[in-house]
């Protein structure tokens, strides 16, 4: 017998939806294509969250190039309301934005860590005598020139320590303390 679908032509299979819904599935059933009778559980959580005349009307008015990628758009949707029945979709793209910030921290974080170890990595010179010739800093980026934040610098008669993940400077001169 010759497949339609995936379904025998004369005996036919309904498709997924048809089963679900006790009908006989139509040789022209707009639910066949995109619900197959091996994957009930698509049209079961679809027709439990968006009822099966809605998505029968939905796929109606969309050309039938639209229609794979709006079935596979409802059934996500439709397993999002069955896991989370209040937020859906937003709950888990909320969860993901959350999850996005705390790595984007830790990130931070890290090269902030990296940029700290570097900085002690440079080699200890005895601080020179105050003059009005040596006064000019060296930057942060003339050491390091993949960094983007030139507004730091490195003041050889400073130290650097570690305060709550900021790297702190102490100005030993001055006992001044800043970022």
């Amino acid at each position: 017998m010759k497949e339609i679908s995936g379904r025998k032509q004369g005996g036919m299979s309904p498709c997924a939806a048809c089963k679900l819904l006790r009908r006989r599935c139509a040789q022209d059933c707009v639910f066949a294509p995109y619900f197959p009778a091996d994957e009930p559980h698509k049209f079961a959580s679809v027709h439990k969250v968006f009822g099966a005349s809605n998505v029968n009307k939905m796929l109606q008015e969309l050309p039938e190039h639209q229609r794979s990628d709006a079935v596979s758009s409802m059934v996500y949707e439709a397993n999002a309301r069955v896991r989370d029945p209040v937020y859906g979709c937003v709950g888990a793209i909320s969860s993901l934005q959350q999850q996005i910030d705390v790595l984007q921290t830790q990130l931070a974080i890290a090269q902030a860590e990296v940029v700290h170890m570097k900085m002690n990595q440079l080699p200890s010179a005895s601080p020179p005598a105050a003059t009005s010739e040596n006064t000019s800093p060296i930057s942060v980026k003339q050491i390091m020139p993949n960094n983007n934040n030139s507004h730091h610098h490195y003041h050889p008669h400073q130290t650097t320590k570690s305060f709550f993940t900021m790297d702190m400077v102490v100005d030993q001169a001055n006992s001044l303390w800043s970022c």
